[in-house]
Parts: structure tokens; C-alpha cells; sequence
């Protein structure tokens, strides 16, 4: 089977094909050695309007930055990094076994840098895989379960999405893309994972991973305000996630969860925050269109990131309560959707896709009994895209996104609504 990590996504999409041009070296000892990968670059112009006002002391988690605060041109990696991977395979009695490296290098540094001698490399896959006629063992570090259909079947993976300029750390790493507006990002984290054989219509994967700290929100009388680490951040326990997956006849269903628990302190009395979630989607193909849908709903997830802006603690005047008195009260519920429709005229080397989403944060319980802190926020991207296959290896791309934040406290709407949009021209090579 061909691994070639986030790159295989192109064959989930069905936007376009992929070419099978990888290094292939027979060793002596009767295993396989391989080499793939892709190289891509995006330029887009990319601007904030000056109406947007919401703040984001108000919007909990929102993306989009205030009005004029972005104006700016990049030519960046997209959403799928540019990825040089090596595989090694080979079989040992009845035991199919293999080692997997993905490196992913990126073209810019950040923002507005000019003499940058050497941009960032993201050592994002490393790991083994053991496995028979019993299913498949994989230990190391590779993309998440929980969500990972849901980013896997975007199209905004051949594009840039939503660029996350303005936020933190922007202009280094792959863009945004759809995460935040319709997923929560698996990311590539350590696991140990096993599935059932594959080869047959339905796939079940389940599996545990390290879990993530839940960052906490400091509130005020006027809103969220500062974000900090925890308070829950003893990782006592690895997460667990599971995915069920099932093809036939031209349709994938999938359905996910996760559940993790971590706390306060590490011994002595401690409070405690469960995060849960499932998602879950379809996606129906046929060589001329593609309809897909998926989503996902939990508390204690965050939003954007798992963890991030999952839990709260508040202070009003000079009374503090800290969301620390269950594992329900100080949780915050997340949920969102994808909507995409794809077209490939017949006998033709141009798909044309579009595709709407959003993700909502809500305030916790305790949060949502005070009106000064009872907030929702709403992060949106619609996206729409051209994808020319102009040789079997090279895929030109055209592409328009744009996104919004609302934010709003005990049901009124704060400010205008922060919107961005971006013009993309892309090239990606796959080999």
C-alpha cells in the first residue's frame, strides 16, 4: 500500500488523480524501499474589511481578526505541506512490517521576513506498523483519528482556505485551511493504534494517544479576555479515539469519538474535566460529482484545536469561580458542519468545487448562568475552487475563500461581523 501521508488525501477528495511516480529500491534482505512526496507553493492577496468590529476579548476562540487589520500578499505553502516521505516494508514469516518517515518543509518564513536563511521542517510522521491477516498495529506519531475524515475529504487541502494571518504565529506552517471552520485539526500526535485487516467494505480503527492540556479563559464583567494554560493539565490518563469507516458502491459512511480526561494536580484532591465528541460524515462519488458531508459535536473539545478554549474560569468584580467544580459545569460545548459539492465535467482535467462550513463555541454551564460571560461564537469559511490537472503529475489551482467570525454575549450580537477573503493561484507537483 502506498503511505505517503497527508499527499494520499488527494485520492479521498477525488478532485484530482495523483501520480504513482514514487522511488521504488528492492533491498537485499527482500524488503521494499520508497520514496514520494509533492512540493507546493500558493500566492494570495489576502484582506480584512474595514467593518468587522467584533473584538476578540468578546469572540471566544474566533479566527478572523478585526477590520484592517490584515492587508497583505504571501506565497506560502497551502493547507497540505509539502511532504518528503520514505518507507521501508518487508515480511518476516506471517508478519507484514514497516517504517514510515514524513518530513514536511515549507517554502516562507514568517511574515514580512526577508533574510530568513532556512525555513521550518515539521518532522510530522514517524512510525511502525506491524501486521497480518489480524489487522494492523501503528506506534509512533501519524495524524489523529477523531476527525481526520473530515479533513481528509476537504477540498480546501489543495488550497489554502482560510490563511490564519492575524492570529499568533501567523505566516509560519501550512494555512488554516477548513480547521476551525467545520472540524477541530487532528493534528499528528503519538499513538498507538490498531485497526481490522483492511480490504473489506467496513474498517475499525481505535486507539490511544497522549492527551492535551484544556486551556482555560480568564473571564471579566465585559467578556473573555486572556487565554492561559489549564488549570487541567495532568495528562493522568491517554486519550482514546476510535473511527469506523465503510465503502461500497461509490459511498463512505464514517463515525468517530474521543474521550479524555485530565485534571488539576497530579495527586492530593483534584478537580476533573472529561472532554468528549463524536463525528461523523458521508461522502457519495461517481466519476462526474462528489456530495459530501460531515461534522462533529462534544464538550470540553475546544475549538480550531482540540483543547484550545475547552474549559473557563471567571471573575466578576471581586468574586472568582473557578469552572473547576465538575467535569460538566467548566466544559464548554463545540459543534460544527461541512457541506461540498465537486464537479468533473466528462473527459475532462478541470474539477470545480465548492464548499461551506462553520464551528460554534458556547459558553460553559457555569458561564452561561452570568450574562457578562454567556457568549457564542461562530467561525465560517466558504470556499470555492478550480483544480486543473495540467500533466499527470502536475495540478494547477485557482481559488477563492472567505470566512467571518461572530461573536455575541447573552444572545445579542457584539460588534460587526470580522470578515476576510483571499484571491489563491497555486501549483502542486506530485511525484
Amino acid at each position: 500500500m502506498k503511505r505517503i501521508g497527508l499527499v494520499s488525501m488527494g485520492l479521498a477528495l477525488g478532485l484530482v488523480s495523483t501520480a504513482n511516480a514514487q522511488l521504488t529500491m528492492q533491498m537485499s534482505n527482500g524488503w521494499t524501499f520508497t520514496f514520494s512526496g509533492n512540493v507546493n507553493t500558493f500566492a494570495y492577496y489576502e484582506k480584512t474589511t474595514t467593518g468587522g468590529s467584533t473584538p476578540a476579548a468578546v469572540a471566544v476562540g474566533g479566527i478572523t481578526p478585526a477590520g484592517g487589520t490584515v492587508n497583505t500578499t504571501r506565497l506560502t505553502t497551502g493547507l497540505l505541506p509539502a511532504f518528503a516521505v520514505f518507507d521501508a516494508k518487508g515480511k518476516e514469516g506471517n508478519t507484514d512490517l514497516g517504517v514510515h518517515f514524513g518530513f514536511a518543509p515549507e517554502v516562507q518564513c514568517g511574515t514580512g521576513i526577508n533574510d530568513c536563511f532556512g525555513a521550518q521542517i515539521d518532522m510530522r510522521q514517524v512510525y511502525l506498523t506491524v501486521g497480518g491477516s489480524w489487522g494492523q498495529l501503528l506506534v509512533g506519531r501519524e495524524l489523529g483519528l477523531f476527525s481526520r475524515q473530515n479533513i481528509l475529504t476537504d477540498q480546501t487541502l489543495f488550497g489554502i482556505g482560510a490563511s490564519g494571518n492575524g492570529l499568533p504565529g501567523d505566516g509560519v506552517g501550512t494555512t488554516l485551511g477548513r480547521i476551525g471552520f467545520g472540524y477541530i485539526y487532528p493534528n499528528f500526535r503519538a499513538q498507538m493504534t490498531y485497526s481490522t485487516a483492511a480490504g473489506k467494505p467496513a474498517q475499525f480503527s481505535i486507539g490511544i494517544f497522549e492527551s492535551a492540556a484544556i486551556n482555560d479563559i480568564s473571564t471579566s464583567s465585559t467578556g473573555p479576555t486572556t487565554a492561559i494554560p489549564g488549570p487541567y493539565t495532568n495528562t493522568r490518563f491517554p486519550r482514546v479515539e476510535a473511527e469506523l469507516t465503510y465503502n461500497a458502491g461509490g459511498a463512505k459512511l464514517w463515525a468517530g469519538g474521543v474521550l479524555q480526561q485530565v485534571r488539576t494536580a497530579p495527586t492530593g484532591p483534584t478537580n476533573k474535566l472529561t472532554s468528549w465528541g463524536g463525528d461523523g460524515g458521508f461522502r457519495y462519488e461517481k466519476t462526474t460529482f462528489s456530495v459530501t458531508g460531515s461534522g462533529y459535536y462534544g464538550k470540553g473539545l475546544g475549538t480550531t484545536l482540540f483543547g484550545a478554549n475547552g474549559a473557563c474560569s471567571i471573575t466578576i468584580g471581586a468574586t472568582t469561580t473557578v469552572c473547576t467544580t465538575s467535569s460538566t459545569d467548566g466544559a464548554r460545548k463545540s459543534y460544527g458542519f461541512i457541506g461540498q459539492l465537486t464537479v468533473t465535467p466528462p473527459n475532462s482535467k478541470v474539477t470545480i468545487a465548492g464548499s461551506y462550513g462553520s464551528s460554534y463555541l458556547r459558553a460553559s454551564n457555569v458561564e452561561r448562568a452570568i450574562a457578562a460571560t454567556d457568549f457564542k461564537t461562530e467561525n465560517t469559511l466558504v470556499s470555492g475552487g478550480i483544480y486543473y490537472q495540467a500533466t499527470k503529475s502536475l495540478k494547477v489551482v485557482g481559488e477563492f475563500d472567505y470566512w467571518w467570525t461572530k461573536g455575541k454575549l447573552a444572545g445579542a450580537q457584539i460588534g460587526n461581523t470580522n470578515k476576510q477573503w483571499a484571491p489563491v493561484l497555486g501549483f502542486m507537483l506530485f511525484f
